[in-house]
């Protein structure tokens, strides 16, 4: 990456004070540009969901997994809650869906509570195992809370075979007018379930997986305590990348840490931070890191640069940080501050692997929360920051009242924030597909065919606060 002129601005720079300059492409179509990334964690998109409590649970790792992405689990999780949720995670079909099963003697009400859950909304009836009928939101509507879903279900099944090529799925789907189908082994028995959307995105997205073909996740692991043995426990129950994570990631805590890691030999790619600057790149990468998480305060639930000061300008700190890891051999992960698509490719051009999304996600059906309304009947999923009040009571409930209370004095971040659902993108992947969509024309901009490309070839320049708004679209009229 170059900037416009050759002119290195004097100060840092955060996404909105940057843009990219056209140039010219052979690049033909968005299709022709790889999205696969270069830290060795399998991924085939740069999109790494971020460690937050009320963001990466295993539907977020399964969706994100399946379409080429990457979720690490909190380090406030339990071990062996961990290890469930890998065996989940690795256990799901690369194509379909994870399903609702209801019995025929469920409720309407039941439906109802558990359909949310799902972006493709719908829920599959079972008797012995194999499918006889599927329930939607629409079914439930104006009917009796106490109802039984057989009584609402629609019968007209059609049914997906277990080989079914994702293209020809689609096809089925599409003749028969029907937007969800179980797919079934050959027993009949069910298997998931399958949307003309699902699909259609099998054959644009590249499953994240591990040598053994199953879909990867990661974890989270704090530099108190006994960091080696609890990494030692993450790596046994099969995480696909071990991230050893703390706000402050320049201090000695962390090089001890990350030395207890590397102790293990671990065989999975190690990632560290957070930090912001070449120096600490560097000290990290030396102590063991191979991917570098580079990003103090630009995310939308903390606080850190209003208390402290603390942080430093995100495009700028990518920049840095990204160029002084490839030097060593490492990689860098972009941790926060993305809200637009454009930031995504930003951070890429910049020499980024992969983007940590967190707050972003949080607003989707695939996020942990429980789905609620607002006074206008608006839908919404409560987020909260790792450094807050909420996540600091949460990750210290092992210890005394008199710690806890200290601790929860010096609180950074957002407790409870409505993450509002876009009724245009409520799940993950509608999000995913905004995101790609964007990454992939940048590239096409740029005149590249894969991030290494993007990165090498794009040239950016800096731009007023007028000229950012200039930019933006008008959603009404003047």
């Amino acid at each position: 990456m170059r900037f416009l002129n050759d002119l290195a601005p004097a100060h840092d720079l955060t996404y909105d004070d940057v843009f990219m300059v056209p140039r010219h492409s052979t690049v033909a179509s968005r299709f022709d540009v790889d999205l696969s990334t270069d830290d060795g964690t399998g991924a085939t998109l740069p999109i790494v969901v971020a460690n937050m409590t009320a963001v990466a649970g295993r539907r977020m790792a399964e969706t994100v997994g399946r379409r080429g992405g990457l979720t690490v689990l909190p380090q406030d999780i339990p071990v062996d809650v961990v290890r469930e949720v890998v065996e989940f995670v690795r256990s799901r079909h690369l194509v379909f869906d994870t399903p609702i099963e209801l019995s025929g003697e469920q409720t309407v009400g039941e439906a109802l509570s558990l359909i949310p859950k799902r972006s493709h909304r719908a829920a599959v009836v079972v008797e012995g195992g194999r499918p006889v009928g599927v329930v939607t939101v629409d079914d439930c509507l104006e009917v009796d809370r106490f109802t039984q879903v057989r009584e609402v279900m629609s019968t007209t099944l059609v049914t997906v075979p277990a080989d079914a090529d994702p293209r020809a799925a689609f096809d089925v789907l599409d003749r028969a007018r029907v937007k969800v189908a179980p797919a079934v082994d050959a027993d009949g028995r069910l298997l998931g379930v399958l949307t003309r959307t699902g699909a259609l995105r099998a054959t644009l997205y590249t499953p994240a997986t591990d040598p053994q073909g199953r879909l990867v996740v990661a974890a989270a692991v704090g530099v108190n305590g006994d960091v080696g043995a609890k990494a030692a426990a993450l790596l046994e129950a099969g995480v696909g990348a071990l991230v050893v994570d703390t706000a402050h990631g320049d201090q000695d805590r962390m090089v001890e840490a990350l030395k207890a890691v590397r102790a293990l030999s671990p065989k999975v790619p190690v990632a560290a931070g957070n930090i912001v600057s070449a120096e600490g790149t560097r000290e990290l990468i030396a102590a063991g890191a191979d991917i570098v998480k580079v990003g103090v305060g630009p995310g939308a639930m903390c606080t850190t640069r209003m208390m402290t000061g603390v942080g430093r300008p995100q495009f700028s700190a990518v920049l840095e940080c990204a160029e002084a890891a490839r030097a060593e051999g490492g990689r860098v992960w972009a941790d926060g501050g993305v809200r637009h698509p454009r930031d995504v490719a930003l951070a890429l051009a910049a020499g980024a692997s992969s983007v940590m999304v967190g707050s972003w996600f949080a607003g989707t059906h695939e996020s942990p929360g429980d789905l609620q309304l607002d006074s206008d009947g608006r839908a919404f999923k409560v987020s909260f920051g790792m450094a807050s009040a909420r996540a600091v009571a949460h990750r210290t409930s092992s210890e005394s009242a008199y710690d806890r209370a200290r601790k929860g004095l010096y609180e950074e971040g957002i407790s409870s924030s409505r993450m509002y659902v876009d009724p245009q993108r409520p799940g993950v992947e509608d999000l995913i597909d905004q995101i790609c969509a964007g990454v992939r024309s940048s590239c096409t901009y740029a005149g590249a065919r894969s991030l290494a490309e993007l990165h090498e070839n794009a040239v950016v320049g800096v731009q007023s606060a007028a000229g950012f708004h200039e930019g933006r679209p008008l959603p009404a009229g003047w």
